[in-house]
């Protein structure tokens, strides 16, 4: 049988290594970032990021 207690502790070590920026999740997790940060902004992303500026200016009252 196993103890309650235990069985707590081990999870919660289990946890920890799963968040573990330096354990496999976390080294997977950087290459995928790391990929994705050099990647080029799209154009459509860009022209939305423009409108909402212009809208935002225009709600202040500027030109």
């Amino acid at each position: 049988m196993i103890e309650p207690g235990k069985d707590k502790r081990r999870g919660a070590a289990s946890a920890r290594a799963a968040f573990d920026p330096n354990g496999p999740v976390g080294r997977k997790l950087k290459s995928f970032y790391d990929v994705i940060e050099t990647e080029p902004v799209p154009d459509r992303l860009l022209d939305l990021l423009e409108k909402l500026d212009d809208a935002e200016r225009r709600a202040k009252g500027g030109s």
